[in-house]
């Protein structure tokens, strides 16, 4: 019989039904876990259900017992796949899921800042309004996105799914995307999606050639004054000079819903971004639509009965 150990489950929100695996297992749950209780929780786990949760090459030794790792989350950098295929346990990760949610936040965070919602919401409740002693008042900057370019870096379905919605609203639309086909409808340059683009959203992965993407250097590139958006991974962006586009003009504006380290520093430079009228921040929740979060706690477990039943699904490659 199985026993199945989860890790972190407050990493999916209380609402969302997790079922319970249809073959013989016991089922046990931690609401989160730290580096030091891993091995005492984990040690007789044959399934592990993690998002979060560091499982390196030292810990994975140390658990004879394990024969697969279910990710509830697309993202599995918490794990150290080469050393866990090593030792012949798989890792599946959860993929289709977020296509409408991740997309959605994106826009609402796009119109958000491109129309000044936060600050003339905000000054609405400091008595702006009857100060200005007219029907309106004028004092943060409104652009309509509708002949715009959108820049998005990632073509894959997320990508795709902004575009549509960028399309619809009148839009001119490019990609970025090193693993795009040359000769690819709508794929530029890196360069000349930064220097041409009035608004610029990331969708791709944290890599050692993506880390650190949007930097000063990268910054002083763009023409446009372009709204910079990430839902994808916070080392994309080097934060400070973040920082120092927004205070030189170099960047009209900022919405931001992840960072690194996560939850970020009461110092930290995410937090003073925060701080700004013309940045949104919000705490990783782009993905996390109850429909979404549904839809991934329905795949976790399918994943995890499909590899019982000898048909594994979704299999992250080591590499």
């Amino acid at each position: 019989m199985h026993k199945i150990v989860v890790l972190d489950r407050d990493t999916i929100a209380p609402e969302v039904q997790v079922r319970r695996p249809s073959f013989p297992h016991e089922w046990v749950e931690h609401a989160r876990t730290s580096a030091s209780e891993v091995m005492e929780r984990a040690k007789d786990a044959t399934i592990i259900i993690n998002n979060k949760v560091d499982l390196r090459a030292d810990t994975l030794a140390q658990l004879p017992n394990l024969k697969l790792i279910a990710i509830a989350a697309t993202g599995t950098d918490c794990v150290d796949k080469k050393a866990a295929a090593a030792q012949g346990i798989p890792t599946v990760n959860i993929r289709g899921y977020a296509k409408a949610t991740v997309p959605e936040h994106t826009f609402a965070l796009l119109l958000s800042l491109a129309r000044s919602i936060v600050p003339y919401r905000a000054e609405v409740l400091e008595g702006a309004w009857q100060a200005a002693q007219q029907f309106c008042f004028f004092t943060n900057p409104i652009v309509d996105l509708a002949g715009r370019r959108l820049g998005i870096v990632g073509a894959g379905v997320l990508g795709s799914q902004v575009a549509g919605i960028a399309r619809a609203f009148g839009m001119d639309v490019v990609f970025y995307d090193p693993m795009a086909k040359p000769g690819t409808a709508g794929v530029v340059s890196l360069d000349e999606l930064i220097e041409t683009s009035h608004a610029i959203t990331l969708h791709c992965p944290l890599t050692d050639e993506t880390r650190g993407m949007l930097d000063m250097a990268a910054f002083r590139r763009m023409k446009n004054r372009p709204i910079i958006i990430n839902t994808a991974r916070g080392g994309l962006i080097m934060e400070e000079d973040l920082e120092v586009a927004l205070d030189e003009g170099l960047v009209s504006a900022a919405g931001l819903d992840v960072t690194l380290p996560e939850p970020p520093a009461p110092d930290s430079a995410f937090m003073r971004l925060a701080r700004r009228r013309n940045v949104i921040c919000t705490p990783h929740i782009a993905w996390a639509s109850l429909e979404a979060q549904q839809a991934l706690a329905d795949q976790l477990i399918d994943n995890i009965e499909n590899f019982v039943a000898g048909r594994p699904s979704n299999v992250v490659s080591p590499d």
